[in-house]
């Protein structure tokens, strides 16, 4: 079978409440970041939620899931334990038409990933994350026969935090190319960044064609406070680079051809899954070949409508929209 976009990240399973602010500092939760945590925390937090909601996530799951909306054929590959959750996670993305590729693995050390994310009144979404088994995805997940058959592969810069995943990377990403396809990375976090600069860059560098971040993220990366210098060292390295501004829209250079666009201010209901449902509507469209600048203006759709209802993934005709602005 062959593919349009394939994803490879952390399998975890999203827990979402609303909360107020006294219960971020309650519980000691940084607002407006993603904090890894152990499992001892990741269980009293859990049950402190009220009123949850779970599905599956995982930011380029979330990527995978709003571009198969779109219309794309997906795949994804992540771990997953042989548990209710794990289960639960690996049948939902079936119902969706998306390929999990990797069966639940038993293993009696660790559990299927999962974040508790607390939504304040203000729309910031803050992060607390189990990365359990999802963490433990190697080189030997990657299969071959799925990574050679599609047009674009998108990688989840949190799995630089262990070896195994820069190989499985680097693996996919090769293999990707050598088929003719292109590659590329979410920057994904600055603190992710800030532990593994030096292997984000070569991987950009040598093994990518894409790489989207947001502000933050390329200015951690390339050591610099100025964000055009931060994109401009970008440029030198990856033909295509694509930088998010929340409401200042978006930058995009491609072949050192630089664009910005912008989109409207909205009052976001959730924020959560905003950058990966922009890079679900801009990845649409590079599979689609349509020009950048309709790239970038189909990501900023997907990503108001998602920030529009708690939750990560879309929840309306995402392409319904589109026709109306005449993007399709």
């Amino acid at each position: 079978m062959n593919y349009d976009l394939v994803g490879i990240g952390n399998a975890v399973v999203d827990v979402i409440a609303q909360v107020d602010h006294d219960f971020l500092t309650d519980y000691a939760i940084k607002k407006g970041i993603m904090q890894l945590i152990e499992k001892e925390r990741a269980t009293s937090l859990y049950e402190a939620m009220e009123n949850r909601i779970q599905s599956p996530g995982g930011s380029v799951a979330n990527t995978i899931a709003g571009a198969n909306a779109l219309g794309l054929k997906t795949a994804f590959i992540g771990r997953v334990r042989d548990d209710a959750l794990g289960h639960h996670y690996a049948a939902s993305m079936t119902e969706q038409n998306i390929d999990f590729v990797n069966k639940p693995i038993s293993d009696n050390n660790e559990v299927t990933s999962r974040s508790m994310i607390f939504i304040t009144p203000d729309g910031e979404r803050s992060m607390n994350t189990y990365l359990g088994i999802s963490t433990r995805l190697s080189a030997d997940d990657v299969p071959k026969t799925v990574v050679q058959r599609t047009k674009l592969m998108f990688l989840e810069g949190y799995l630089f935090d262990h070896d195994a995943g820069k190989s499985a990377f680097r693996k996919a990403a090769r293999a990707t190319q050598k088929a003719g396809n292109k590659a590329g990375i979410a920057i994904s976090d600055p603190f992710c960044v800030e532990r593994h600069r030096s292997d984000f860059l070569s991987l950009i560098q040598n093994n990518l064609d894409f790489v989207i971040g947001n502000e933050l993220e390329f200015r951690t990366l390339f050591q610099k406070n100025d964000l055009n210098e931060a994109l401009q060292s970008a440029s030198k390295i990856c033909s295509l680079v694509i930088c998010t501004k929340s409401a200042d829209g978006v930058t995009v250079i491609a072949n050192s051809h630089r664009i910005d666009v912008p989109t409207k201010k909205l009052v976001p209901v959730d924020v959560t899954g905003a950058g990966d449902q922009f890079a679900a509507g801009f990845l649409f469209g590079v599979a689609r070949g349509y020009d950048i600048k309709y790239c970038a203006q189909i990501g900023h759709v997907c990503a108001s409508e998602v920030i529009s209802h708690i939750g990560a993934r879309p929840q309306t005709d995402i392409t319904t929209i589109l026709y109306k602005k005449e993007l399709l």
